[in-house]
């Protein structure tokens, strides 16, 4: 399945042409390179709304660009082919590549980088990060209601401190809404094996979970399929992935990459460079949210409650938890 979208999506290239602005819109020289994170284009999450950001960038902007993916984990090598071919800007999408960029990075100090998903000293990276805590608790809440067994599951891509911060806000979210829900979760290892999601998702459904949230990638495609097959109610994440199972998937935990993409690369078609350290996103700022609610319909008052902590959250009256072993 994912060999068959990434074709369609090369095919799309080949046509349109990753790296081609229209001549009108073509004022300037600006380049930027991606490294995609492990699973890679196709995923129908991260990487393709990292990508959606940059084709708006070329569409709008002028920006051309280009990217590499390393399914081997050869993150130093890719980083070096992007470094040879003189972007403005590279990028490098998930924490697995952090410390690769780094050591690039201090290898060439008049190269401007930046690290999607990750905090870095470095003096030349600059760090985007998200409060997925924040978008993951209003899921949570989401979860909560929906639930009729009482039990609702989490499955991780890799036990890893920016995946806590979904499954930390998802059962301080459920929790909130109903303190008697019982929320169990799981790490599969990868982000891009559908079998080891699928397998999670049917051992949850045996034991009575009716409603699971993923932030695993590819891998929580198969885990969302899965409840599709068995009947149960999943939520996607990254991006709004109603379309993967419409009788399944009640809302998705947006996780707007592609906006924060879309804001580098307007920051040096205005300013020629990138002169901030770091950026968050979070509810405040349109940087994580939810999809539409579809496939329930959820009461009045619950979609009131639902507004009430979207607003307490942003005001900072409820604090939601970003790492494990942190109190609110």
């Amino acid at each position: 399945m994912k060999k068959l979208m990434v074709g369609f999506c090369l095919i799309a290239l080949l046509i349109t042409g990753c790296s081609t602005a229209s001549p009108e819109k073509a004022k300037n020289d600006y380049k930027i390179g991606i490294l995609l994170s492990d699973a890679g284009l196709g995923d129908e999450s991260f990487n393709d709304s990292a990508f959606k950001g940059l084709e708006k960038a070329r569409d709008e902007l002028g920006i051309l660009f280009d990217y590499k993916e390393a399914p081997d984990g050869n993150y130093e090598q890719k980083l070096e082919e992007l470094v040879a071919e003189k972007y403005n800007v590279i990028i490098g999408l998930g924490f697995s590549v952090q410390e690769a960029l780094e050591k690039t990075a201090k290898k060439y100090p008049d190269q401007q980088f930046v690290l999607i998903d990750g905090q870095s000293d470095v003096a030349n990276i600059t760090s985007i990060t998200f409060k997925e805590q924040e978008g993951s608790f209003l899921l949570g809440m989401v979860a909560a209601m929906t639930s009729k067994t009482g039990k609702i599951g989490f499955i991780g891509g890799a036990n890893v401190p920016v995946i806590h911060h979904f499954e930390n806000g998802f059962i301080e979210g459920a929790k909130y809404y109903n303190p008697n829900i019982e929320i169990v979760s799981e790490y599969a290892g990868s982000f891009d094996d559908t079998e080891a999601g699928a397998a999670i998702a049917e051992r949850y459904i045996k034991n009575g979970v009716d409603f699971i949230y993923h932030a695993a990638g590819f891998t929580g495609f198969g885990a969302i399929k899965k409840a599709e097959e068995m009947g149960i109610y999943a939520a996607g994440v990254d991006i709004d992935q109603f379309y993967i199972a419409e009788k399944t998937v009640v809302t998705s935990m947006l996780k707007n990459v592609d906006q924060a993409v879309f804001k580098i690369a307007k920051t040096i078609d205005e300013d020629g460079k990138i002169s901030e350290k770091s950026f968050s996103f979070g509810l405040a700022d349109n940087g994580v949210g939810l999809a539409d609610i579809r496939v329930i319909k959820l009461t009045p008052e619950q979609q009131a409650a639902i507004e009430k902590a979207k607003e307490d959250i942003v005001s900072g009256k409820i604090k939601v938890t970003a790492e494990k072993g942190n109190s609110q």
